[in-house]
């Protein structure tokens, strides 16, 4: 194997079967029951002896018309994840920095080094914020920067002015992994600046808000040279016809998702006030305009341990994460979920 290759550890969701699962950010709701039969109906009557579209086809259209951008500014991937490790294929590599700020998504830093990427890391300050004046200092010399807005585990925004300052200041693509965005108060999003510069790139996925994390379905909107450059280093056939159907059959329908969304920017805040009322027995939640919410509490991996083992529920440890120390990340689940989850944390920290 390659040295860069031969030293990676693979990427562990920490995944165990349990009765309430709150450790991956998915859209517990699932698919609306109005849109379920047209999925369905769609996937069933797809083409499946034929090979998908390679660049999305009738999906790509669609989502272009959604955010009112040409085709050519849109590229659809096997997910997120797909387009991110384009990014990385395209722009990476020897002598191609990237500029990230952790805690984030460890993703980036991982593609990043299967490519050979150097990484040049500005941590966030104590309380989350980004160093925005650091940031812009590196983007300098950078080729790639990679934000996230909402930010996965933290859930902030990453400023709108500090996007503006990245993008004059980077000679290379400025990331925004918008994955998340849809649970965010409207006009967080930054793909209205697409139009003012051409080295941003806009990341949404499928994933989270739209129920479909089982389709691997995202896409990114960027300026036509960077979407050809992206289209140049893709996977042949990458999105199977069986997930443009159900991601088409989403975007078609895409109103019918909003009430669960709605829901969810509900509970957030009362799953937020619920798990502030145990600062007493040192619970410490931070604000986030994502599907989850980062908690600090004592003994964080001992308790993730008795979340699952005792009460059958999974969240996401992060407690050996440099910054996030006794750090778990919450899913936002349906409103019986949330309070199981803290009922659990109240009984384990008071020692029951």
């Amino acid at each position: 194997m390659r040295p860069s290759a031969a030293a990676l550890e693979p990427y562990d969701p920490a995944f165990s079967p349990v009765e309430v699962i709150l450790s991956a950010n998915e859209n517990n709701y699932g698919i609306p029951p109005e849109v379920a039969p047209v999925l369905a109906k769609a996937v069933t009557e797809a083409a499946w002896n034929r090979y998908p579209v390679p660049l999305g086809g009738e999906l790509r259209n669609q989502l272009a018309a959604w955010h009112g951008v040409a085709p050519e500014q849109v590229i659809v991937g096997n997910g997120g994840d797909e387009l991110l490790f384009n990014f990385f294929l395209a722009f990476g590599g020897a002598g191609h920095a990237l500029v990230s700020c952790p805690p984030t998504f460890s993703v980036y830093g991982l593609y990043a080094s299967m490519v050979e990427t150097p990484v040049v890391e500005v941590p966030r300050e104590k309380d989350f914020a980004p160093n925005v004046d650091a940031l812009i200092e590196a983007a300098r010399t950078a080729t790639l920067v990679v934000v996230t807005s909402p930010n996965n585990p933290t859930g902030d925004l990453f400023p709108r002015e500090g996007v503006r300052r990245l993008c004059e200041a980077c000679p290379g693509i400025v990331l925004v992994d918008e994955a998340y965005i849809e649970f965010a108060d409207p006009g967080s999003t930054v793909e209205d600046m697409l139009g003012e510069y051409q080295n941003l790139a806009v990341l949404h996925t499928f994933s989270k808000a739209f129920a479909l994390a089982g389709a691997r379905v995202g896409y990114v909107l960027a300026s036509p040279a960077v979407v050809a450059a992206l289209a140049a280093v893709r996977q042949p056939y990458s999105v199977s016809v069986l997930d443009q159907a159900a991601a088409l059959a989403a975007v078609t329908h895409r109103d019918a998702f909003q009430p669960a969304i709605q829901a969810i920017r509900q509970d957030r805040s009362r799953l937020s006030n619920m798990l502030g009322g145990l600062a007493p027995l040192g619970v410490r939640v931070w604000p986030s305009q994502a599907n989850f919410l980062c908690v600090r509490v004592p003994h964080a991996h001992e308790v993730w341990c008795r979340l699952r083992d005792e009460h059958s529920i999974l969240v996401r440890d992060f407690s050996s994460t440099p910054g996030l120390e006794d750090c778990l990340r919450i899913t936002v689940g349906k409103p019986e979920e949330n309070d199981l989850v803290v009922a659990a944390l109240t009984s384990i920290l008071k020692g029951e």
